[in-house]
């Protein structure tokens, strides 16, 4: 079973790149991406964090449910935006262009250009947060982040998590793979309601799986005395390399042209009906 979001190793320039940088890079960018309402801006980190993607080699098999997940989530996002305020476009961009409909339901120019805006966030993000997760090894990302000096209790709790995410996945496998023997038809045979429910089932030997696992970890911790002292040494530490320092001036030159587009838009909006 292929890990959706766990570590894989490979050999791309993404994957070699220090853990904080990624950390950095994806976090600066996200900000702004998420700030800026600018759709030049925006769709210009799209298609860069797209050409990301596709660098880091991440199958498709790796990420596809997740991808389904996140979409599903955006377009009711959307749907939800234009249900609750179908005229906040017009309210915010102070024109008023009709396309169809009347009354409360009304599709504009406007309101469609603000969920345009929307959506190109969500693609943005998305790429990059998956990159982040699937190139970044956990123990040399907690290195890094202890090298930008984070307390080193804290980057061992990240690279834990990081850890983790892979072996819950592989218990709700097993879970599920028992269940099914069991003879609850949980594979794609049944029909959804029946795999919904069948899932809800699982959650709960999950959780109880996982806080088992959770406290076998901590009292390992404790019996070796981590957290003892104040410093540590880490055996996947590694020097930044210019690499690094490129991605980070490449981060920086995206922020500051994020927010040279603010002060020329007079704010985080982008108005091309004036």
């Amino acid at each position: 079973m292929s890990n959706l979001f766990g570590f894989d190793g490979g050999d791309t320039w993404l994957h070699h790149l220090s853990g904080a940088t990624k950390m950095l890079a994806f976090v600066g960018i996200s900000i702004i991406a998420m700030a800026s309402y600018d759709i030049r801006f925006t769709a210009a980190i799209m298609v860069l964090s797209l050409i990301l993607f596709y660098q880091a080699k991440i199958k498709w098999s790796q990420v596809s449910l997740v991808v389904k997940i996140i979409t599903a989530f955006s377009l009711l996002n959307l749907i939800t935006v234009y249900l609750f305020s179908p005229e906040y476009g017009v309210q915010l961009y102070g024109t008023r262009h009709l396309i169809f409909g009347s009354g409360y339901l009304t599709v504009t120019q406007e309101q469609l250009f603000y969920e345009l805006n929307l959506l190109s966030k969500y693609v943005v993000t998305v790429p990059l947060a998956l990159i982040f997760l699937i190139t970044t090894n956990p123990s040399e990302f907690a290195a890094s982040l202890n090298k930008i000096h984070l307390s080193y209790k804290v980057s061992y709790s990240v690279a834990l998590a990081l850890r983790y995410i892979p072996d819950v996945q592989g218990a709700y496998h097993q879970i599920s793979l028992s269940q099914q023997a069991r003879g609850y038809e949980l594979s794609k045979k049944a029909k959804f309601s029946q795999r919904l429910k069948g899932s809800a089932q699982i959650l709960m030997p999950l959780i109880f799986s996982s806080l088992d696992r959770i406290d076998t970890v901590s009292q390992a911790m404790e019996l070796r005395r981590f957290g003892r002292k104040k410093h540590r040494t880490w055996y996947m530490d590694h020097p930044f390399a210019w690499q690094d320092w490129l991605t980070l001036s490449g981060t920086a030159a995206i922020i500051l042209i994020g927010a040279w587009l603010f002060k020329v838009n007079g704010g985080r909006f982008y108005n091309p009906f004036h």
